[in-house]
Parts: structure tokens; sequence; C-alpha cells
């Protein structure tokens, strides 16, 4: 049985993850839970698996989350220290970094320095740090399982196959609510229109950058790292069905795909239970149901964000942390209507322009990028609303 620590227990994939664990009582415990703001979803949670550790980030909630559970002989603890030492505990077997946003980089750096295997939902962890968090996994030992739908389809396609050089990896991309939209259509788009994505259900910061297909840019870059490819090695495809989750092709020019219905529980139980298969009451996917399934290229033109995180990725660096940091930023203006739509690529392009550039960031230059750029993009802010 693998004890599991999720970071983000309150968030879309968290709770997903508990769905898994509770339909696998043979094969998971709850070790523990964590959660910045949801106090009463933490409490129920928390008193339906019986972590031994729960951890409530904002310290305003302790009283309370621990008046809850501290009957029931569940650990309590508060604040962003508490979540970095709790990763480190003896008794978990592997860390589900849910976090959203750069929040997830420290906690994610101190699991994989105290040996944990990590289940990567958190991809800004790699987009902001990856040399460094794939250096010290190696120098650990550590795993990284890959939790999102596209990196898991690839790990999946890589089975059996790691002997083999990739030629490059194909990442599909659904296109999000504004697929195939004009400038000027997404001129005065809603938040209300962006949060409605079309096949996935997602928390509110990724659902954005669906619409803005960010997303597919920390993905390119995340893969990167995952699999140690080089910017040409990776393509982008639009893929409006959702099913083909991506694609890996090798020298020989043979391609292999994972193909499946969108539901993200299925990548959570591949990166927690590898490397064995473990059965589901899933709904399957039928080939009679789809007349066709169709690819198409992206428009990055009118999305900007993809080139704009090709670009961040490829002059490397400290480049892909300030796009983070920049689109945190811009993500956040957006869903509070401070920004329009296009006006987020806006505030991102003038960041990767005007931040200093580093080329071999150490941590702390991490910190100081993140700090600088979200400077930069709020000041930006007062300009584009």
């Amino acid at each position: 049985m693998k004890k599991v620590a999720i970071l983000g227990s309150t968030g879309s994939i968290g709770t997903q993850a508990l769905e898994v664990i509770s339909a696998h009582p043979e094969a998971f415990a709850v070790e523990v839970l964590t959660a910045q703001n949801n106090a009463d979803l933490l409490i129920k949670q928390a008193l339906a698996f019986k972590p031994n550790v729960v951890v409530i980030g904002n310290e305003s909630y302790y009283d309370a989350v621990f008046a809850a559970l501290d009957p029931h002989n569940i650990k309590v603890y508060a604040g962003s220290n508490a979540l970095n030492a709790v990763v480190e505990m003896d008794t978990i077997d592997v860390v589900l970094t849910a976090m959203v946003g750069y929040a997830g980089l420290k906690p994610t750096l101190r699991a994989i320095q105290s040996g944990k295997n990590i289940a990567l939902a958190n991809k800004e962890t790699l987009v902001v740090a990856g040399q460094l968090v794939t250096d010290l996994a190696r120098q650990k030992g550590v795993n990284i399982y890959p939790v999102d739908s596209e990196h898991s389809a690839i790990f999946q396609c890589l089975a059996g196959e790691f002997h083999n050089p990739i030629e490059k990896i194909i990442l599909t991309a659904s296109g999000g609510p504004f697929r195939g939209k004009t400038e000027s259509f997404l001129q005065n788009v809603t938040k209300e229109q962006a949060l409605k994505h079309p096949n996935w259900d997602m928390g509110a910061k990724i659902t954005i950058d669906s619409a803005s297909l960010m997303n597919k840019g920390l993905e390119v870059i995340e893969a990167k790292w995952l699999f140690g490819l080089n910017y040409n090695q990776i393509e982008v495809v639009v893929h409006p069905q959702s099913i083909v989750h991506s694609l890996v092709q090798f020298e020989d020019g043979s391609i292999k795909a994972q193909l499946g219905l969108p539901d993200m529980k299925l990548p959570i139980q591949y990166a927690l239970s590898y490397p064995n298969r473990l059965k589901t009451n899933f709904p399957r996917f039928d080939f009679a149901n789809y007349g066709q399934l169709t690819f198409e290229q992206p428009d990055t033109k009118t999305f900007r964000n993809l080139a704009l995180a090709n670009e961040a990725m490829t002059r490397g660096g400290n480049m892909p942390c300030v796009l983070n940091a920049a689109n945190e930023v811009a993500v956040q203006a957006f869903l509070e209507d401070k920004i329009k739509f296009l006006a987020m690529s806006d505030l991102i392009a003038d960041c990767l322009a005007k931040v200093a550039y580093i080329a071999e960031p150490s941590f702390d230059d991490y910190i100081q990028t993140d700090q600088a750029t979200r400077l930069r993009a709020k000041e930006l802010m007062n300009v584009l609303a």
C-alpha cells in the first residue's frame, strides 16, 4: 500500500485524486492533506480519509481546523513552513503536487530533497525551475510521474521504449472554448465565456490558460524537462475531441498514441499506481460514437501565448520563470475583470522583454525573478486596464 501526501487536496486534481484513492483502499492510504484557504472542505476530507497530518496554508483558519480534527487524533499545522516540512515525513511514499502555480515549487523541491517520488500535477514547478528540479531528482534517485493528461500519455507511450530514442513528441490541445475565433471576437470575451471549456472540468486558472493556449505553452516547457527533449522535438496540434491525448514518434517513423475519454482520474491513477494499472469503472471510449477525429495547426498569431512560451523556452535561463509569473498575474487580473482577454498576452510579452535575463539562475535567482516580474506585471495592469 502506498501512503500518499496530497498538496492541494481541495482543488480539482486533489479532489479527483481522493476519488481514485477511495476506489482503491487496498492500494492507497492518505497520509497528508493540505489546502490553502478551503478549510471547510479540508476538514471534511480529513474526517473521511483520516490522514496522519493536515496543513492549512492560511494560518487564520488554524483554530477552526484544529478544533474539528484534534479530537480525531489528526495532527494539524498551518503556514508555508509547515507545508514545506511535512513533505519530508518518513511515512510518505509519494507526494502528489496539485497546488496551483509557483507556490508548488518549494514544497516539491523539499519532497525531492527528502527522496520522495513525485506525482506531478503542478506543471509550473518544471516551467519555473526545470533544470534545478530535474538535476535534484537525478541526484536523489527520485522519479517524477506526470499527472497532466498529455504528459501521462507520452509516459504511457514510452513504456517498453525507454531504450529507443524519441524523434519528436506531439502534444494535443483541445483548442479551448475559443478555437477558430478571430482577434476581433476575442477583444471583448468575458471570463464566463473563457471558463466554459468544451471537454475538461478543471480549476479556474488552468481553464483560462487553456482558453489562451498558455496551458499548452507551459506543457511544452514541462515536456522538455520531463522527457529530456530539445524545443524542436516538441510539436503541438489542435485536436478538438480530446480523445488522442498525445503521441510519440520514434526514429523509425513509427508513431504511438494514447487514447481515452477526457477524464483526469485516469492519469492521476496511473501516476499513483505506476508501474501497475488498476481496474476502474470509468466510462470506456467507443469508436462508434466518434465519426471522426480531427487535427489542425494552432493559430499562434491570434493566440500569442503559445508563441511566447516557445520564445521563453528557446531563450532559456530565467525566461520561463518570467513567463509563468507574468501569466499568473495576468490570469488573476482577467478573472477579476481588471484587464481584457488579449491584454494578458501584451502583459506577458512586455515582461519577457523587460525583466533582466539570467542565463544560469540559482534558486535565489528564481525567487528574485518571480518577485520582479510580478511587480512589473502589476504596474503594467494599470496601463492595460
